[in-house]
């Protein structure tokens, strides 16, 4: 396993923090799950580590994305025959690869053989099973599924740390507000007092604050 696939298996538990948010509303998980990894494939691929951003922080975002466009395109992932017939060509070229090099290709060198985008290839890949491995080979060469189970304070954990990660991108001023109405459960006038404010001057900076904050934690 390249170290790539290490970081998505290393993170899957984001995906199911940000699937158990959309439970029971119409959708298998399985499907929400297949949908949410698929993001989270984007976001390891497309993470750049000198935007002083955790990879959680980065990731949940796109995860969420994917799992939105599954409800906004009905509950059913469409696969485009361009898409079928790409998961072809990367069925038969993994072949070629392996029978070369004794390994499978990473998506990287599939999208180098091919002259074709990464995101590309990992949509293929995911439009016929699920974006990473979730079988492990044994030695009697039978196929079992990995059980990949995840506790309700690891999902608790996950929210927590990437909530963390925006708070840390704020000023010194701006997490006093933050901490002040929200950890501390002072009003507005109270905090205004405590940094000498006015009432609507922190009303105001909270709203910018709040808006700043949304945007690094959702679609």
């Amino acid at each position: 396993m390249n170290e790539r696939d290490k970081v998505v298996e290393n993170n899957l538990a984001l995906v199911h923090a940000c699937c158990k948010r959309f439970k029971n509303r119409g959708i298998e998980y399985d499907e929400l799950f297949s949908a949410g990894c698929v993001g989270l494939v984007k976001a390891v691929n497309k993470f750049n580590p000198d935007l002083n951003l955790r990879l959680s922080t980065y990731a949940v975002p796109v995860i969420l994305g994917e799992i939105k466009r599954l409800f906004r395109d009905g509950g059913t992932v469409k696969v485009s025959r361009s898409l079928k017939e790409l998961s072809l060509k990367i069925n038969r070229e993994t072949q070629a690869f392996q029978d070369e090099f004794g390994r499978s290709p990473t998506v990287l060198e599939l999208s180098k053989r091919l002259s074709v985008d990464e995101d590309k290839i990992a949509d293929a890949i995911n439009s016929a099973r699920y974006p990473i491995s979730l079988t492990n080979s044994y030695e009697d060469d039978e196929n079992r599924q990995i059980d990949l189970p995840t506790d309700d304070i690891m999902d608790k954990l996950t929210e927590r740390l990437a909530l963390s990660e925006v708070i840390n991108l704020l000023s010194f001023d701006d997490k006093k507000i933050i901490e002040l109405r929200y950890f501390k459960y002072r009003t507005q006038s109270e905090t205004a007092k405590v940094l000498n404010m006015t009432q609507v001057q922190v009303s105001r900076r909270e709203k910018k604050i709040l808006t700043f904050m949304r945007e690094k934690l959702s679609v």
